[in-house]
């Protein structure tokens, strides 16, 4: 019982949210286009929490072990980094974790698509198999990604692209360029969200030998990239919504616009680590609320 607490402070709970947002807009749209199936719905979810689960258990053990996650650090303390559970323990949870997804991958593929659909059962095993990959190797491994600024790129790819495309895709079966923008714009937020995490260890990170963007960018630097992230996602929204207008609903998200736009203004007067770790659940929160409005102005009529 005792293992209960440092197990959801590892599994980080507060990330679940914007890892399903992309989920949520293709699955919004699906529906709009009358194809949608609430198991398939429901799969993809349990999928997706349980991969973003797998990432951050896999980014507690590597950053645990090579030394990122020390004092300098802010933020909630990592299991690892407490002594909480152990590096065997950590690592057996992960391998757990594997074998979760894999099993949610082809029940969830299994109920999507029929035999005749053996191409796309090959992408999405393909994409689970990537998607494992990235949720490992952000920070595990000789090489990891998170460790070379490439953190940002992967985030882009599969929280925005990888994720609603993927799940527009188990609905309709086809590809629709529908989806394209509110993919984008699901990406660049996440990113805003990745950023943020780095702006606010740029110090710590950079004592650990840890290279993300933000080093790169320098403070001012990665508040402007963040700034460029954020508006532009929300600008994206807007061309979308100019582009394939249907009803008044549509504008709906623009409710999640104040969060944002209030995060924007915090950011830029940001000084302290925790002035950016305060606004973590603020940005993911807000992604995923945009999410929700943006698809259910289309599905409501």
């Amino acid at each position: 019982m005792n293992k209960i607490k440092p197990w959801l402070s590892a599994m980080r709970l507060r990330t679940l949210p914007l890892s399903v947002s992309g989920i949520i807009l293709g699955g919004c749209f699906a529906f709009y286009n009358g194809k949608f199936n609430p198991w398939v719905f429901a799969l993809a979810i349990f999928t997706t929490i349980a991969l973003q689960i797998l990432s951050n258990l896999a980014n507690d053990y590597g950053d645990g072990m090579r030394g990122t996650d020390n004092d300098e650090r802010v933020g909630p303390q990592r299991a690892l980094q407490s002594g909480a559970i152990t590096p065997d323990e950590m690592m057996d949870g992960i391998k757990l974790n594997i074998i979760i997804v894999i099993i949610l991958t082809m029940v969830l593929i299994w109920s999507a698509f029929d035999s005749g659909s053996i191409l796309y059962i090959l992408l999405f095993l393909l994409l689970a198999g990537l998607s494992v990959y990235a949720a490992l190797n952000y920070t595990m491994g000789d090489s990891p990604y998170g460790y070379r600024a490439l953190g940002d790129v992967f985030v882009f790819v599969f929280f925005g692209l990888v994720s609603t495309f993927g799940s527009y895709l188990l609905f309709v079966h086809t590809l629709d360029h529908v989806v394209v923008l509110p993919a984008i714009s699901i990406g660049l937020l996440s990113v805003g969200v990745l950023n943020l995490n780095n702006m606010r260890d740029i110090e710590s990170d950079t004592n650990a030998g840890k290279i993300t963007l933000a080093i790169k960018l320098g403070k001012e630097g990665a508040k402007r990239y963040h700034f460029a992230v954020i508006l532009g996602a929300m600008l994206v929204t807007i061309l979308f919504s100019i582009l394939y207008y249907v009803e008044p609903y549509n504008f709906l998200y623009l409710i999640a616009f104040i969060p944002l736009l209030i995060h924007v203004k915090k950011i830029k007067s940001a000084k302290t680590p925790n002035d950016f770790d305060s606004q973590l659940k603020v940005l993911a929160l807000s992604t995923f609320l945009m999410s929700i409005l943006l698809g259910v102005g289309y599905i409501l009529y």
